[in-house]
């Protein structure tokens, strides 16, 4: 509720807001959002999330192909996503720790590696990332290394993928939870820590890799393992699975007519059209 301290003022200005969530997923924050002191009652919140596609895409590209077609050989619930997002640095060490962490667990996965993951956005600088030597043969038919874009939705979607290892960008949050994917949370910056605390203590649907307490500190290889076999291979893994999964059909079903996001989405229709 901090952040929304600091955006008050800036409410008196608007005469209403759409929000990239869905009640299903934060309607006690909705609500506390509406009754929050020094709010403008008239003002209206609307809840009109997801604003990601929910249904899969028709258009075909190589990168997506190639992807997919190594999904499809996957079992189910068996490989672990690895995303940063766009504008998220890591350092050399950090990127070598996370691939020895991932060898180590035996775990299937896909690592998403771009220009985000080798420029440090606070510094400007730009450096190129090195992997420990030999770790993409060792890793060949155990995970995919992407370097450029990958089909993010596409990825989440398939019923191969069983966990997402992400920075709790909201984005991402949203994408991961319609597709029923729990996280493993690795905030960075930005509203990231906060989105970790609903997605691992609130929601329960996934795990913390990396606590913001300890955000200047290198996450080691054995952490990394840890975090991948906890939500790849156990009972708590499990667990989150389920919940993910719960979640998700509470999502589109209050998509359908007489849900609680169609409802909104008629009150905001009706209000823009006064």
């Amino acid at each position: 509720m901090d952040f929304i301290t600091e955006q008050v003022k800036f409410f008196a200005l608007s005469n209403g807001f759409i929000h990239n969530t869905s009640r299903a997923i934060e309607g006690p924050y909705m609500e506390m959002i509406e009754q929050f002191p020094g709010i403008n009652k008239n003002i209206k919140h609307f809840a009109l999330g997801p604003f990601n596609p929910l249904f899969p895409s028709k258009k075909s590209c190589k990168e997506k192909d190639i992807i997919i077609e190594w999904l499809d050989k996957q079992e189910p619930n068996s490989v672990i996503y690895i995303s940063f997002g766009t504008t998220t640095s890591l350092t050399e060490q950090q990127i070598k720790e996370i691939a020895t962490g991932l060898e180590q667990s035996k775990k299937k996965f896909i690592w998403v590696l771009r220009d985000a993951d080798k420029g440090d956005i606070f510094d400007g600088q730009v450096r190129r990332y090195i992997l420990p030597d030999g770790f993409e043969e060792r890793i060949e038919g155990m995970g995919l290394v992407i370097r450029d874009w990958a089909p993010q939705l596409e990825i989440l979607r398939h019923n191969s993928t069983g966990g997402f290892m992400s920075h709790c960008g909201w984005n991402s949050s949203m994408e991961s939870i319609t597709m029923g994917v729990p996280i493993a949370a690795w905030p960075m910056h930005s509203d990231q820590p906060r989105n970790m605390v609903l997605i691992t203590q609130v929601l329960k649907i996934g795990l913390v890799v990396k606590d913001w307490a300890k955000r200047d500190e290198l996450v080691t290889a054995s952490e990394v393992e840890n975090a991948v076999r906890t939500l790849m291979a156990s009972k708590e893994g499990d667990e989150m699975r389920k919940t993910a999964l719960k979640l998700r059909d509470a999502v589109l079903e209050s998509m359908d007519e007489g849900g609680v996001s169609r409802r909104e989405m008629d009150s905001f229709i009706a209000h823009i059209s006064r």
